[in-house]
């Protein structure tokens, strides 16, 4: 009898330890970054890798990131933010605007002038979103926003110096607002993700591109298009916004522990973590550019003030169609504004 009780205690510890075992495991799990530029792009090594390798030791390992760049997974970049809806990918980097006149708005901070530098415009972002644009982004679950520095114009025949200087040419746009910009200055947008700029630029497809510096480099902008003109007014022409985003069912089904380091690693001090990363990734670009002897002009402050006069029609637009869709446009665009200057000060 004493023998079997002690085999019967044996295997009662034993099936605990794997209960515990079990338990333990099932806590742990893996989380696939999806985004669209190359191993080499910031966005990779600035920012998708480091949050990998904090998510993973602040979770002591029970979390592992597994990162996909350059679209490894399959798929477009315009379609990343479906990718991490439907649970295809568990966390993507990608840009509310490659969807147009999906994410309204959030896109205010797309409208033409809307940005200062990357840091304090990102906070910008992530403060109006908190206040204004959850809803929209209710299908997801968003860990942080960032934009990148102002946009400088890269042209392949010739520095752009003027309004009259824009007349004709074919620029790659990179979302809808900026595109009736470009339009209204005389310009043909095409639209194209990224990554297909080089090859467009090299067929002629193209005559140029609004891009922040930080681009140029990996996409080697630089040596396609020679040409550089830039603005060093407060405001700059225009930036993007982007969203670094989980799908919201993997994240609700973490245990509370792992939810929080997903937590620790999502929000404002990301939004401005990333957005002054993006500020100084802006320096290798230029530099490069100077290096090469391109030709780089800063526009003057009367060519900034007719500029910004011509695209005001697309900001009184968007103010319009945001307000007959049920929004106060005036006030998220005043608000949107409010909230740069508070962080650039």
């Amino acid at each position: 009898m004493r023998t079997s009780i002690r085999g019967l205690a044996s295997a009662v510890a034993l099936l605990a330890g794997f209960a515990f075992t079990a338990g333990a495991s099932a806590q742990e799990v893996t989380l696939k970054v999806h985004h669209f530029l190359s191993p080499k792009a910031p966005a990779h090594t600035k920012l998708a890798m480091p949050w990998a390798e904090a998510v993973e030791k602040q979770s002591d390992g029970r979390i592992k990131v597994e990162v996909y760049p350059a679209m490894q997974l399959g798929g477009k970049p315009p379609q990343l933010i479906d990718q991490v809806r439907d649970g295809i990918v568990d966390v993507v980097w990608t840009l509310p605007g490659y969807t147009a006149g999906r994410y309204p708005v959030i896109s205010a901070f797309e409208l033409p002038f809307m940005v200062t530098n990357a840091e304090a415009t990102s906070q910008a972002v992530q403060e109006y979103y908190g206040k204004h644009a959850k809803a929209e982004f209710g299908e997801v679950h968003p860990l942080f926003f960032h934009v990148h520095a102002r946009g400088s114009f890269h042209t392949r025949a010739a520095p752009i110096k003027t309004v009259a200087d824009f007349d004709g040419l074919k620029l790659r746009a990179p979302n809808r607002l900026i595109g009736s910009a470009l339009d209204a200055l005389g310009a043909s947008p095409i639209f194209m993700p990224a990554p297909a700029l080089p090859e467009a630029l090299s067929k002629g497809v193209v005559d140029g591109t609004v891009f922040p510096w930080e681009v140029v480099l990996p996409l080697k902008i630089f040596e396609l298009a020679p040409n550089h003109a830039e603005m060093t007014s407060p405001r700059g022409m225009y930036t993007s916004v982007f969203i670094f985003a989980m799908n919201k069912a993997k994240y609700d089904g973490l245990p509370d522990d792992l939810k929080k380091v997903i937590d620790d690693n999502s929000g404002m001090a990301l939004a401005q973590r990333m957005g002054a990363v993006w500020d100084k990734v802006e320096v290798p670009g230029e530099n490069k550019s100077r290096e090469r002897g391109n030709t780089i002009v800063e526009l003057a402050d009367s060519e900034v003030a007719k500029i910004k006069e011509i695209t005001q029609p697309v900001i009184d637009t968007w103010i319009a169609d945001l307000t007959a869709a049920g929004h106060d446009g005036q006030a998220l665009y005043d608000d949107a504004n409010g909230l740069i200057e508070k962080y650039s000060q």
